[in-house]
């Protein structure tokens, strides 16, 4: 799940001159992709950049949840925590952008209705998407989150996944998102 266009259908990374290239910042990023076994301080980092994010936001923030692989216990994952926060207005860059970057977060991704801010330091990365309480991204990713916690099968069946995917050379970290794609509609669609 990553950045989508403003019509709700997902950007082809693919495709020259995508949307894509307009709402990253720093342009497209290929990197190898690096799955590790679930690491149990995870919770805990998770913990503090919410309190991070709350006290950058303060009751701008409306909810702060833990989504992405790493909110899921015995799931190997990117070590990348990361964070869903709501707010009334994400595309209000007067007050959201500074109060974020003045915590330590660079914005990265700029689409209407979703701003996504990650830490610079590449030790431990932390994503920050901000959206509508009301976007249907909101519902979807709790939603696959909450069915990786409570489904073993889906768990495994979704790590062997990442894990093959991993395996592949990806051009763009975006491609490798795409990828998943497939088994997450299946999964929220109820089949897996």
């Amino acid at each position: 799940m990553r950045a989508r266009a403003c019509d709700n259908r997902r950007v082809d990374a693919r495709e020259p001159g995508s949307q894509l290239d307009e709402v990253l910042i720093g342009g497209r990023e290929q990197r190898r992709i690096v799955i590790v076994d679930y690491d149990p301080s995870w919770p805990a980092r998770f913990e503090l950049e919410r309190d991070r994010v709350q006290r950058a936001l303060g009751a701008l923030a409306h909810r702060i949840e833990h989504i992405g692989s790493t909110a899921v216990p015995g799931l190997a994952a990117k070590p990348i925590i990361d964070l869903l926060v709501t707010v009334t207005d994400p595309d209000d860059d007067v007050t959201t952008v500074p109060a974020l970057e003045s915590a330590g977060y660079q914005l990265r991704v700029r689409e209407p209705g979703h701003r996504m801010f990650r830490t610079p330091a590449r030790d431990v990365h932390v994503h920050v998407h901000v959206w509508r309480d009301s976007d249907p991204e909101v519902r979807r990713y709790l939603r696959f989150r909450d069915q990786l916690r409570r489904s073993p099968q889906d768990r495994v069946a979704y790590q062997r996944l990442k894990q093959e995917l991993a395996m592949r050379d990806w051009t763009d970290m975006n491609d490798y998102a795409d990828a998943k794609g497939p088994f997450i509609a299946a999964l929220l669609a109820g089949e897996s």
